[in-house]
């Protein structure tokens, strides 16, 4: 959904926004001091905690599904005999380190 919204000094600007569908409640327990400085974001940035915990969501779940992939990506590779050796690993430390890397 495309929203436009007006800045201070008059001019338009377009907002992409994303409707989630069907949200579904969930609870946790959570340390009260991460609430705290949740709270204290949320705050600073104008926002409420659920829109917090919804972008840090977002982020976790991308972070682990293209952890995944290289996993899997891996996998493959070693299926396929596409692997180094531990002293091939090795050799190659050594020569960063000797070339100040």
């Amino acid at each position: 959904m495309l929203v436009w919204r007006r800045l201070w000094g008059g001019e338009y600007y377009s907002v992409l926004s994303c409707i989630m569908n069907s949200p579904r409640t969930i609870s946790f327990r959570i340390a009260a001091d991460k609430v705290a400085q949740l709270d204290s974001i949320a705050k600073a940035m104008d926002r409420d905690r659920s829109y917090l915990l919804n972008e840090a969501v977002e982020s976790y779940l991308s972070e682990q599904q293209r952890f995944v992939a290289m996993v899997k990506e891996g996998q493959e590779d070693v299926r396929a005999g596409r692997t180094i050796s531990h002293e091939e690993v090795e050799r190659m430390v050594e020569e960063w380190e000797r070339a100040g890397r």
